[in-house]
């Protein structure tokens, strides 16, 4: 069995996994690249493997950085049907659309500038037709039920606590007489996150394909989120400026609204605030949010029941629907809380509430979700005072606050929590989805405790896992001393050198360039 890295490796965004058995090959993710210049470039490029040879795919969840590129697969050649959760299916049934109209749009802004210039015209990545083609593809399976999809090939889908819809992906693959069982975290949630369900223990896998986004960070300590929120509102609203809020449409926006509904509850909102939800998309999103019941957790059931109420709705809270009623708001100044995406600021009608408040003083701009490097978020957050804006210079005058208990995923500790729950011995950790020194940091503490191989695919490695089992390791011991653990890998680093030396002409390229990776790495300890 073999497993590529296609996506997500060495970075955040772009999940894209390839796992070949015997008998058939499929995909888990499929997501758009996100953050510099240079990494969106790829959604650009051709897929590294021909679409049309992928059996099936399966969907962690719904953020585009794991499904933006589906419609792109389909358009090339994939004809293999998509399975996810309800909630996924139903999720990706606005987002792709959305993302097929942003493409467009982005191109129709673009080429008119290359027209003027007399350079050539580009085309868009997908058309939201195109992205409406793709979605009868899609097969949403139950959460918690094994379900085989081919022949020696069996999913189930458990629950991930990162939005709603969201899975870790348990796999067991039949070949010969071996099987393996892999484990796809997705996108891993921190517990007693608001709405949604905690992630789902695992306690056994051969090889667990895991994310690492904050496998360097732990996320501070606050005594009350909603608290933290109020503090945020009071400081802007007593400027006499606007607070803009980059969200994503999805969970994101949905947090917010569960805090603001709170603070309105106990009174500890201005009645006289106006608050939007600027995002046809994020609105669509929560209206799928109210459907999802069933995945709420004990507290957000409790307030429908008790309350007869919705947690996501609040008396004072407007919905912004047409592109006029977006540009109103920007006549407004003071009073008003506009929540609007793209979360990272990187498309949508956020970079016109930006443009329109970044400049004033009196305004605050206030980040809840994680921004990916080389995003206009990510620029504004790291305290750049000029950012360009629709390719306009503007200056940064705004008060930037980061409120960062509002993050879907789990930090360093909650990383560790999760795989302390595996029962079985594990062959072996992959980290994906994550910027170099999480995954660096993060795969040498699990190293360290769990004394488990961590491998940190680079784009394009390829893994067979069979030849992986028969690569010799030593295992670091507590009872070895200090001289005895050298002299261990000292003698594992001759036996590398050596395979280094009789296979550099024969083995595969990945193959060898994994070698040379352990090479390096035991170097470095030594030194």
């Amino acid at each position: 069995m073999k497993l590529s890295f296609l996506g997500a490796a060495r970075t955040v965004t772009g999940s894209f996994f390839l796992v070949d058995t015997e008998n058939s090959r499929f995909a888990v993710d499929c997501g758009m690249f996100q953050g510099p210049r240079a990494l969106q470039e790829r959604n650009f490029n051709d897929f590294p493997i021909e679409p049309e040879s992928i059996d099936f795919l399966i969907l962690t969840h719904a953020h585009i950085d794991h499904i933006g590129l589906v419609p792109k697969l389909c358009k090339k050649g994939f004809k293999g049907k998509i399975y996810c959760s309800h909630a996924t299916e139903d999720l990706a049934g606005v987002l792709l659309p959305d993302s097929g109209h942003i493409q467009e749009s982005e191109i129709d802004r673009k080429n008119r500038k290359n027209k003027r210039a007399g350079k050539p015209l580009l085309e868009p990545i997908y058309t939201a037709e195109d992205a409406v083609q793709c979605l009868d593809k899609f097969r949403s399976l139950n959460m918690d039920e094994i379900i085989e999809l081919a022949p020696g090939v069996k999913v189930r889908l458990r629950n991930a606590g990162h939005i709603l819809g969201a899975c870790i992906v348990e796999l067991w693959v039949q070949e010969k007489e071996k099987q393996w069982k892999l484990v796809f975290t997705g996108d891993l949630g921190t517990n007693d996150q608001p709405i949604i369900k905690n992630p789902t223990i695992i306690e056994s896998a051969d090889y667990v394909i895991m994310e690492s986004t904050y496998g360097s960070r732990l996320h501070p300590e606050v005594s009350s989120r909603k608290d933290e929120l109020k503090k945020v509102i009071d400081q802007a609203m007593s400027k006499g400026g606007n607070l803009i809020i980059p969200a994503f449409a999805v969970e994101r926006t949905q947090d917010l609204l569960y805090d603001l509904y709170h603070l309105s509850t106990e009174g500890k909102l201005d009645s006289e605030i106006e608050i939007y939800i600027d995002s046809p998309l994020a609105i669509a999103a929560t209206r799928i949010f109210q459907k999802h019941v069933d995945l709420y957790d004990d507290d957000a059931r409790k307030i429908l029941e008790d309350d007869k109420s919705h947690p996501l709705m609040l008396d004072q809270l407007k919905f912004s629907h047409t592109h006029l009623e977006s540009m109103a708001l920007n006549c407004k100044l003071g009073n008003m809380i506009v929540i609007s995406a793209s979360g990272m600021c990187e498309a949508g009608r956020i970079k016109h509430h930006l443009k329109n408040n970044i400049w004033r003083p009196e305004s605050t701009v206030l980040f809840v979700g994680y921004q990916a490097k080389g995003t206009l978020g990510r620029k504004i957050l790291d305290g750049d005072k000029l950012v360009t804006i629709h390719g306009e210079k503007i200056a940064v005058n705004a008060e930037i606050v980061n409120i960062e208990s509002y993050s879907a995923h789990a930090d360093q500790q909650g990383l560790l929590d999760w795989l302390r729950h595996f029962k079985s011995d594990l062959k072996g950790v992959f980290l994906v989805h994550g910027e170099e020194e999480s995954q660096d940091v993060l795969g040498e503490l699990i190293e360290a405790e769990f004394n488990v191989p961590v491998y940190i695919p680079e784009m394009g490695d390829e893994f067979i896992l069979e030849e992986m089992e028969t690569v010799p390791r030593v295992r670091h011991s507590m009872d070895l001393s200090k001289d005895q653990a050298n002299r261990a890998e000292k003698a594992y680093l001759d036996l590398l050198l050596k395979l280094h030396d009789i296979y550099r002409d024969n083995v595969k390229d990945s193959n060898y360039q994994q070698i040379l990776k352990m090479v390096e790495r035991i170097q470095k300890t030594l030194d």
